[in-house]
């Protein structure tokens, strides 16, 4: 970042612009008192989780489009609003949906919850006739890599089955070796199936002695009402099964569940149809509502360069009011999300302030329903405040260091684009250096897990970024412990609140990480690019010859 008076006058006597020292002073740039504000409102039960839609979400992105007004941010619609409305549609199934399977004369019902989880409930997902299943392996097809688990298969209108994860691979430039890759997301799979004009599927979840699952916490995860764009004509019938009773899918098949297991072991998952026919009949509570994006932009100030944008984002959505854990029915999502919105509307206020020079202009977006399958940036991409093909980057905010003050950084998704380079940057200015997620979290692929995949599926170069795990105050193996037990046990439920324990100076130093790599963005020559090898490189490709 540079400073106007300074950069002007600067210019009258040279080419160069003059540099904003890094200095102790940077953090001052930062309220330790308005982040706190902020946190303290949006994760307060009085806003009863934020889901979207609802009373408390409603609240909540009046307070943020309040927040974008008082920083004089350019706002989106010709009203002089911040507000991107999306239309939503919300389901939940009901007990009495029907799914049944049947395997010549012997005919099985599974019920909901007990043995099957829907992924998918836009009305209407109804199979009235027999469909066939078909056994697919993992799901994936990966040209890239030369793999192809529909290769010779016809599985259009049928059902198929797969399992969760991926090849095995040792090899980072296959299937990103022992990382995961964004082939094992399970909405990536249902959409590859959808492609090859299945009519949906069914995931086979790793059971417990094959990696950490636990089916009672998934019933929890999936409890809450499913919302999909109202745009959005139908969905396909997608469930999980309980793998405990996965088996029975295989039935008269030639193979069980421990046969694939041991073909899954060995690299060498085949292929072929199943034997039994699946029908289902869902019963639905529904609704139709609106819940807006809030977007506001602080333009740039080089005539070359204000027309090119970095997009700020963080989702201010939670969960709303679900299954009560001892006693507490409220998911406040503390720091899922309200302290990344925090962060967010104190980096906005920084970067807003008439004192300082931005070469290229900058879009805040506080995203909706990220929580019911990044649904906001969804709506976001297919329309765009501004041209996709002009937005230069996504930084995307989902969490804040809250541990203790931190000596490294992760970037999440950092083998795509050469984004990187620009957080390093930043990085060595602030004397961090970079490190890997932890093994402890490898088993998730978590570039997929928030909206920074929706925004690299549209060709924009994306990133999240984290603290490493190496601490000042505390050590590494106790890091990974508070990270274990956030995952376990805070992570998407009540206990995600205010009574959450907050290192504030390391969440301030977490924002000046975040506002040093915007600022790299903001006022460089060069823009970030995909790698060669990256999956999301032809989508920007496409962008820009279509200039979307």
């Amino acid at each position: 970042m540079r400073i106007k008076e300074h950069i002007i006058a600067f210019l009258i006597v040279a080419v160069t612009p003059l540099l904003f020292a890094q200095s102790s002073s940077m953090k001052e740039l930062f309220s330790k008192g308005a982040f706190k504000k902020h946190l303290s409102y949006l994760g307060s039960d009085s806003l009863s989780g934020r889901a979207p839609g609802t009373h408390g979400g409603n609240l909540a992105a009046k307070y943020l489009s309040n927040e974008f007004d008082k920083l004089k941010l350019v706002p989106i619609g010709k009203d002089q609003k911040y507000y991107q409305f999306i239309p939503f549609h919300g389901s939940k199934p009901l007990h009495n949906s029907k799914l049944s399977i049947k395997f010549e004369s012997e005919l099985i019902g599974f019920r909901l919850k007990e043995d099957f989880l829907m992924y998918q409930t836009n009305n209407p997902v109804f199979i009235p006739n027999e469909t066939q299943m078909v056994f697919v392996g993992y799901g994936i097809t990966a040209n890239e890599f030369d793999y192809n688990d529909y290769h010779d298969l016809d599985v259009n209108g049928k059902i198929v089955v797969f399992l969760e994860g991926e090849p095995n691979s040792t090899d980072p430039n296959y299937f990103n070796g022992d990382l995961p890759s964004i082939y094992s997301a399970p909405e990536v799979k249902q959409r590859i199936a959808l492609s090859y004009g299945a009519r949906g599927s069914i995931l086979i979840p790793n059971r417990k002695e094959l990696g950490e699952f636990s089916w009672e916490k998934t019933i929890q995860d999936f409890a809450f009402e499913n919302l999909t764009l109202a745009t959005t004509p139908s969905t396909s019938f997608d469930i999980m099964i309980n793998p405990e009773i996965a088996d029975l899918l295989f039935t008269n098949s030639g193979y069980t569940l421990e046969n694939i297991y041991r073909m899954k072991k060995d690299n060498n998952l085949k292929v072929f149809p199943l034997r039994g026919v699946l029908t289902f009949q869902g019963s639905f509570k529904q609704r139709d509502f609106v819940s807006p994006n809030v977007v506001g932009i602080v333009e740039g100030d080089d005539p070359s360069y204000k027309d090119s944008y970095v997009l700020v984002t963080a989702h201010y959505d939670h969960l709303g009011v679900g299954p009560a854990v001892k006693g507490d029915s409220i998911y406040n999502g503390v720091f899922d999300n309200a302290a990344g919105v925090s962060a967010l509307l104190e980096i906005a206020r920084v970067f807003s302030s008439p004192d300082f020079y931005n070469r290229r202009s900058i879009i805040f977006a506080l995203l909706t329903a990220e929580e019911f399958g990044l649904l906001g940036s969804e709506y976001y991409v297919n329309n765009p405040v501004k041209p996709l093909y002009k937005t230069v980057a996504n930084i995307n905010i989902d969490g804040i260091a809250s541990y203790d003050n931190f000596k490294s950084f992760v970037a999440v998704g950092k083998e795509y684009s050469t984004l990187i380079n620009f957080v390093r940057n930043a990085a060595s200015a602030r004397n961090l250096k970079e490190a890997e997620i932890p093994e402890e979290f490898n088993s998730e692929n978590t570039f997929t897990k928030s909206d920074q995949f929706t925004f690299a599926k549209a060709g924009i170069p994306s990133l999240i970024i984290t603290e490493g795990t190496d601490y000042v105050n505390i050590s590494h193996e106790e890091g990974i412990k508070k990270m274990i037990n956030f995952a376990s046990n805070i992570y998407h439920s009540p206990t995600d609140d205010l009574n959450q324990p907050l290192n504030l100076e390391a969440a301030l130093q977490h924002i000046n990480l975040l506002f040093g790599v915007i600022d790299e963005l903001v006022n460089s020559e060069t823009e970030p690019e995909w790698n060669v090898a990256s999956p999301f490189r032809y989508a920007r490709i496409l962008s820009r010859r279509g200039m979307r």
